[in-house]
């Protein structure tokens, strides 16, 4: 009996030591974690109007040395506002506000002018220390209240990666980016004031034991880096200043793993103030939501199956005519100009159309096709961004010889720009496609995180076809591509570019309006990073050698130096 006793006072010392560590978790989130919110909702109390207060995870970049870097915060503000029901001395309010912070005249006097209103707001987004002084005066009908904002700290950093939160009927919601895709994960559920005290423990004690903290909201940890993304943002910015086009873009993608380092497009613009954009288009990130026919970078991927299906070998040749017919329509090189009796290599050298239709042609339509889809070139990634669209593969349904031999050479089918640099991974990754995803990991206030992605690796090729490819593709650097200027001496680099003209609505394609794309991976037989660029409709150029060629080259150059990337030849 004394037995049972002992044993049912260890466990009711066991519950209550459980509970107290429950209360003491509780208190420090209140206390530290919490403290800015349960901050904001008291001085909403106190101050005047409520309003609807902005709860959410933080976004945060991650830099090369593991180190995170604020993205996306929420941050209270402040705002002043005037009781013209009790307002007194107007011009003697206006003196004594306008001396601590800036009071627009005509704003304030259009204000006074509503005598009735108890609530008009005159200055926003004033500081604490702002409000402190304001409130210092005691002036009868001049109140402060709080408001909390999700802050961008980077401004136009990393745009059409975070979105931006905006309005959805009376609550701020994710509008665009991560901050929607992951809109039930990062929001913060309030449920106001009637919830029991010892349901919110509960809660929080399931989350510190191992579980997901249900309505806490989570942090995102994101594989962007941000010194990569600013670099990329940079060349971007420059091509678009050069070239006048109406798109470029662009994504830097481990191909191992298939995090997205970098990722931007412009035109774009500021999630701080996204009220003053009058082009809603420009919230769209085309390199997920954008369909398009990419050209010659097409003619790795046609190669690679070709090789892998046996069709040809690397040391295949064939007869170049320079152009031939297919269902009574004329399919030619860029220059017109026949070559002869030429090698694979020569295809991807000298970027032939002829060359890619001849190997897709030996593989017959239903092998290439089969091929492609395996690509993933019709379907989306999954990538964790909104607004994603499946490719557009059904010309390789028709059964005609032209479709075939178009979209051997990137023509007649058309893809997203995340979907082609996944597919032009299987290049990089020695024959294995992986799957892109902007967060790594998801942070709760209670101290759990897991991995917010899932494997989904899958062999689309073989190690040997790949590998056979990548180094055609080294020699195209070395040897052919801007007659062997972005070569590196220590460093093997993979590339192609692609030129393509641009669809007419009903069809055809305009003679003299193109879509430029580049892409390349390096150390090319180990491959740390994968670069896909493109642009559309550059102003005074024809080839994508003169708008994309340099600014890959300085992205490499700047990645090889910034990760310390050790030569491999």
């Amino acid at each position: 009996m004394r037995r049972t006793l002992i044993v049912r006072l260890r466990i009711i010392a066991a519950v209550l030591i459980t509970v107290a560590l429950i209360l003491v978790a509780k208190l420090y989130y209140i206390s530290v974690v919490e403290h800015d919110a349960y901050l904001a909702k008291a001085e909403n109390q106190l101050g005047g109007a409520t309003q609807e207060m902005l709860e959410r995870g933080d976004i945060f970049f991650t830099e090369k040395s593991g180190s995170r870097a604020a993205a996306a915060l929420v941050q209270t503000a402040y705002n002043v506002n005037l009781n013209l029901t009790i307002l007194k001395n107007a011009d003697t309010v206006y003196t004594a506000l306008n001396a601590i912070t800036p009071i627009d005249s005509e704003l304030f006097k259009r204000a006074v002018a509503k005598i009735n209103d108890p609530h008009e707001t005159v200055a926003k987004h004033v500081s604490r220390e702002v409000v402190e002084k304001i409130n210092a005066l005691k002036i009868i009908g001049v109140s402060t209240s709080p408001e909390r904002l999700r802050i961008y700290p980077g401004r136009t950093h990393g745009a059409h990666v975070l979105g931006f939160v905006g309005y959805k009927a009376d609550r701020r919601v994710g509008r665009a980016g991560l901050e929607r895709y992951w809109e039930d994960k990062i929001s913060k559920k309030n449920e106001g004031p009637n919830k029991s005290f010892f349901a919110d423990l509960l809660v929080n004690a399931v989350a510190l034991g191992g579980g997901d903290a249900n309505g806490q909201g989570a942090d995102l940890i994101t594989a962007i880096e941000p010194t990569v993304e600013q670099r990329l943002e940079e060349i971007l910015a420059s091509v678009a200043e050069t070239y006048s086009p109406k798109i470029v873009g662009g994504v830097i993608l481990d191909p191992k793993t298939g995090a997205v380092l970098a990722m931007a497009a412009y035109p774009t613009f500021d999630p701080n103030a996204y009220g003053s954009v009058t082009d809603p288009g420009v919230f769209s990130n085309p390199m997920v939501e954008g369909l398009y026919e990419f050209g010659s970078t097409m003619k790795p991927l046609t190669m690679l199956a070709g090789i892998d299906s046996k069709a040809v070998t690397s040391t295949t040749e064939y007869t170049d005519t320079g152009v031939i017919v297919r269902d009574g329509a004329r399919v030619s090189n860029y220059d017109g100009r026949a070559r002869g009796r030429v090698p694979m290599q020569e295809v991807l050298s000298q970027s032939l159309n002829t060359g890619a239709a001849f190997v897709a042609e030996q593989m017959g339509i239903e092998t290439f096709a089969r091929y492609f889809t395996s690509f993933g070139l019709g379907e989306e990634t999954g990538i964790d961004l909104p607004g994603e669209v499946p490719g557009l593969l059904s010309a390789l349904q028709s059964g005609s010889a032209l479709d075939l031999a178009s979209a051997s050479f990137g023509q007649g089918i058309a893809v997203t720009p995340i979907a082609m640099t996944r597919a032009l991974g299987a290049l990089a990754n020695h024959g294995v496609i992986v799957n892109p995803h902007v967060v790594d990991q998801f942070y709760y206030p209670s101290g759990v995180h897991h991995r917010a992605w899932q494997e989904g690796d899958r062999r689309v090729v073989s190690a040997e076809s790949a590998d056979t490819v990548t180094r055609m593709l080294v020699k195209v650097v070395d040897d052919a591509l801007l007659q062997g200027k972005l070569k590196m001496e220590h460093y093997s680099i993979a590339a192609k570019t692609g030129t393509a003209q641009i669809a007419v609505a009903g069809g055809g394609y305009y003679p003299d309006r193109y879509l430029h794309s580049f892409f390349g991976y390096f150390p090319a037989h180990d491959a740390r990073f994968l670069i896909f660029l493109f642009t559309v409709e550059p102003k005074g150029v024809t080839y994508a050698s003169q708008t994309l060629a340099e600014p890959f080259g300085e992205l490499a150059r700047f990645l090889i130096s910034y990760y310390d990337v050790p030569p491999d030849r």
